[in-house]
């Protein structure tokens, strides 16, 4: 059932939109409050997404932080630094991904190195051959079956630049609540 028969259905019944809290659906722009239910289910179902795979690949206790955090690290093999995480994952609590650091570290997944006064994370063999694995299993269990559903690969793409703009203003209003 596609999504304009669904919301007709829906309001046929007296049904509103799909959001967790009416009350913020009640005034200007309700939609945003359906992106917002429908971001915070993406985000559980992604953090158990990954905690699992990472499991499945090999390495169990990692945290949703820590495997994109090993990811991250990844990257392009290049040597990043605190700072550098924390800006590309948008994490303003830098004590989380010096803990996770320190975790992989410990677990073999990175090694720490020197940039000028900065200490920087490299991914070792083992992060690396972890990540493959990660991939591999992300491939066959969650790529393929959404590649299935015949979504368009640019509308996708399209989705995602929105939402890293819509951040921008969650971030800008972050700062705006904290200065009153």
């Amino acid at each position: 059932m596609s999504d304009a028969v669904e919301q007709k259905n829906a309001e046929g019944l007296g049904v509103g939109p799909v959001v967790s809290s009416s009350h913020l659906a009640s005034g200007e722009l309700p939609a945003l409050s359906e992106v917002e239910f429908a971001v915070t289910m993406m985000v559980n179902a992604y953090h158990r997404w990954m905690v699992r795979c990472m499991a499945a690949a090999g390495q169990e206790g990692l945290s949703p932080l820590e495997t994109l955090v090993l990811h991250s690290v990844n990257h392009r093999e290049r040597s990043k630094t605190l700072a550098d995480l924390c800006l590309v994952l948008n994490i303003e609590d830098t004590h989380t991904v010096s803990y996770a650091l320190k975790k992989l570290e410990k677990a073999g997944l990175i090694q720490s190195g020197k940039r000028g006064k900065e200490k920087t994370a490299e991914i070792t063999d083992a992060g690396r051959e972890l990540c493959d694995a990660y991939k591999q299993l992300r491939d066959a269990l969650l790529v393929k079956p959404v590649k299935e559903l015949g979504l368009d690969e640019a509308e996708l793409s399209r989705l995602a630049s929105v939402l890293r703009s819509v951040s921008g203003h969650y971030d800008q209003a972050a700062r705006s609540a904290a200065a009153m």
